[in-house]
C-alpha cells in the first residue's frame, strides 16, 4: 500500500452569514472530493492543542503525528531548513515577514503578497543595512522571509501579524516572558522599527505605491526557536521514502526535518494561481519511488486571510477538479493500491480572517475498505464517519492502517 495526503491548507471555515449558513466547502464543486468521501471513511482530526497557538506549522506536524509538545521549536527553524540555512546551537531564528503598515495599523500581513523579486531587493537592502556578525536576515518566499540572531533568547511573546489585521502595530511589538529575554525582545523591536524607516522611500516600494499596490513598508518578527531535534517519519511509524510538495518554506523545512525529500514544482506559487496540474503530477511521478507523499496547497488559506469567501470557495474547487480528480484517476491505474486522504491543516474562517484550532474534517479513502455513513464532505457530514474525533498520532496511525476497527 501506498499513501497521499491531500492537505488543502485554511479549507475548514464556518456558516457564514449572507451565503444562507453555509461553509465555502459547502459551496464548492467538488464531486471528486464528495465521492472519496462516499467510498472512504470520515472524522474529524484536532490538530492544535489547547494550549498552543493555531499556526500552520503546529497543525501540519500533528496531521503528520508529531507531538508537537515534544518537538516544536518555531516557525523560523523550520523555514531556515527549507532555504539551506544551516542553524548553530547557540541561534535564534524567527519568522520574518515583510508586511504593510497603514496609518500605525497592521493593513496585512503579506505586503500584497509581494512578488519574489521585490522581496529578495528588500530584504538584501535591509541585510546590508542592519546585518553584522549578529544579525542576519535570509530572503525566502514573497513575505515569508528568516532573520537570525546569535546568542538570542527565545523566551519571547509574539504576535503573528495574520492574527492583528486591521489593528495598532505598537501594543502587538514583542514582550519578553523573563528577564533574560528583555535584550533580545529590545533589539527585534529597534529592527522593525528601523526597517520602517529605511523601506519608507525605497525604489520597489515607490514604484509599487505608484502602481496602487501596497507596500512592503516594514518587516514583522514572530515564531523563535532554535534547532530542533524530531525523529523521522522513518523512526515514528516505520514510513521506508516519503515526499513533500508545497510551495511554503514552512511545509517544506518540516518535511526536511521528518526525513522526507522536497519536490518543487515549476510555477507553484501558494495562491489561487498555482500550478495545481504540476503539483499532481508530480504527486504521481513521486509515487514511483516513494512511500508516501503529502501535497500541500496553501490557496485557500490566503483567501481565509483575507475573508475572500468566492475566492476561498474557488480554491476549494480547484483542488477537487484540478488535483483530487487527477489522483483518484491515475492511482486506480497503479498495480499498488494508493490509501488517499483529504484534509485541511485548521479552520481559516472568512469572517475573522484568523486561524483557529476548531477540530477538521477528514477523509481516508483505502482501496476495499468498508465506507461509513457519510455521503459528501464537509465541515458537519464528517460526524456521521466512523472515525469520530481523532488526535495526536491517530490520524497517521489510521492512515497507515494501524489502529483500524
Amino acid at each position: 500500500m501506498k499513501y497521499i495526503i491531500v492537505l488543502g491548507d485554511g479549507m475548514a471555515d464556518e456558516p457564514l452569514i449572507g451565503y444562507g449558513g453555509k461553509t465555502p466547502l459547502q459551496m464548492a464543486e467538488k464531486p471528486a472530493i464528495d465521492n472519496l468521501a462516499k467510498r472512504g471513511r470520515t472524522g474529524r482530526l484536532i490538530t492544535v492543542p489547547e494550549d498552543m497557538h493555531p499556526g500552520s506549522e503546529i497543525a501540519n506536524m500533528s496531521v503528520m503525528g508529531y507531538d508537537v509538545h515534544t518537538v516544536f521549536e518555531g516557525r523560523g527553524v523550520l523555514e531556515a531548513a527549507s532555504i539551506g540555512v544551516t542553524l548553530e546551537e547557540n541561534d535564534l531564528a524567527l519568522r520574518c515577514n515583510l508586511l504593510c503598515i497603514e496609518n500605525e495599523n497592521i493593513k496585512n500581513h503579506s505586503a500584497g503578497h509581494i512578488s519574489n523579486p521585490e522581496a529578495y531587493e528588500l530584504i538584501e537592502f535591509l541585510n546590508k543595512k542592519l546585518g553584522n556578525e549578529i544579525i542576519r536576515f535570509y530572503p525566502g518566499v514573497s513575505y515569508r522571509h528568516l532573520l537570525v540572531i546569535k546568542g538570542g533568547n527565545k523566551h519571547l511573546s509574539c504576535t503573528p501579524p495574520h492574527d492583528v489585521p486591521g489593528k495598532p502595530f505598537r501594543p502587538c511589538l514583542i514582550q519578553p516572558e523573563i528577564e533574560e529575554a528583555k535584550d533580545t525582545a529590545r533589539l527585534l523591536n529597534y529592527l522593525t522599527l528601523r526597517s520602517m524607516a529605511l523601506l519608507a522611500d525605497h525604489p520597489v516600494n515607490l514604484k509599487r505605491k505608484e502602481a496602487g499596490k501596497d507596500m512592503a513598508n516594514s518587516i514583522w518578527m514572530w515564531s523563535p526557536g532554535y534547532k530542533p531535534q524530531m525523529p523521522t517519519l522513518k523512526e515514528l511509524f516505520g514510513i521506508e521514502s516519503s515526499a513533500v510538495i508545497s510551495a511554503v518554506d514552512l511545509i517544506q523545512g518540516i518535511g526536511i526535518y521528518a526525513g522526507m525529500d522536497v519536490i518543487k514544482v515549476e510555477g507553484a506559487t501558494g495562491l489561487y494561481d498555482t500550478n495545481y496540474e504540476g503539483k499532481a503530477q508530480a504527486t504521481i511521478d513521486a509515487l514511483k519511488d516513494h512511500d508516501f507523499v503529502y501535497l500541500h496547497v496553501e490557496a485557500s488559506d490566503e483567501a481565509g486571510h483575507e475573508g475572500n469567501v468566492e475566492l476561498k470557495t474557488k480554491t476549494i474547487g480547484y483542488l477537487d477538479s484540478r488535483i483530487v480528480k487527477f489522483l483518484v484517476a491515475e492511482t486506480e491505474k497503479m498495480a499498488e493500491p494508493v490509501t488517499i486522504a483529504v484534509l485541511p491543516d485548521h479552520p481559516t474562517p472568512c469572517a475573522t480572517k484568523i486561524h483557529t484550532r476548531d477540530a477538521v474534517p477528514f477523509i481516508i479513502y483505502r482501496p476495499g475498505e468498508t465506507p461509513d455513513e457519510a455521503q459528501f464532505y464537509d465541515e458537519f457530514e464528517v460526524a456521521k464517519g466512523s472515525y469520530g474525533i481523532l488526535k495526536g498520532n491517530e490520524f497517521m496511525l489510521a492512515l497507515l492502517g494501524k489502529n483500524s476497527d
